[in-house]
């Protein structure tokens, strides 16, 4: 009787180091990182041929002289030193020649499950994306601009070929910070 008495009591014991365990973790968590004053990022994506440190811009999609320079962070959608975010970031699959937008995103139809997206801001902090999903949708679909439950994500758009009726989102999640995974 000594013996069950003595088991169920180191049980409780155990349960209650447990919890303590719990809560002084959850203690301890990260908080986000703070903001860089200058918003401007720079992605690479190295199965894609001209998208490397091209700067990124935050703009209205309708900011054309933002996204001739190379690409725009769209504004009101995530960041990438938020915990939960869409970073949503648009560019031409053709673009003009002689601007920052001539082809940046031609090949975005290239990439796939687990290829890799570099995301820089201006604090030198690195941010890297697994490609987990491609979808086309319409171009008034902007629910794809919402964040996802519990989750950092980047989403790459551009138009499809060869008439721009749709668009072609590629989405990545959030798997290291500054070399840390997440």
């Amino acid at each position: 009787m000594k013996l069950l008495a003595f088991g169920g009591l180191a049980l409780i014991i155990a349960s209650v180091a447990l919890v303590l365990v719990d809560v002084r973790l959850i203690g301890t968590a990260s908080a986000p990182e703070p903001a860089p004053k200058n918003e401007t990022l720079r992605l690479t994506v190295p199965k894609m041929k001209r998208v490397q440190a091209i700067p990124v811009y935050t703009a209205a999609p309708d900011n054309n002289t933002k996204l001739d320079a190379g690409a725009i962070h769209i504004k009101g959608t995530g960041y990438p030193w938020e915990r939960e975010a869409n970073v949503y970031i648009a560019g031409h699959r053709l673009g003009y020649p002689r601007t920052g937008s001539f082809l940046v995103f031609y090949d975005l139809n290239k990439l796939k499950r687990g290829d890799k997206v570099f995301l820089e801001d201006t604090e030198g902090r690195k941010y890297v994306y697994q490609v987990f999903k491609r979808m086309i949708v319409a171009p008034d679909q902007i629910s794809v601009t919402k964040p996802v439950a519990g989750k950092n994500i980047v989403s790459l758009q551009a138009c499809t070929l060869p008439d721009y009726s749709q668009r072609l989102i590629v989405q990545g999640e959030l798997v290291k910070q500054n070399g840390a995974a997440v």
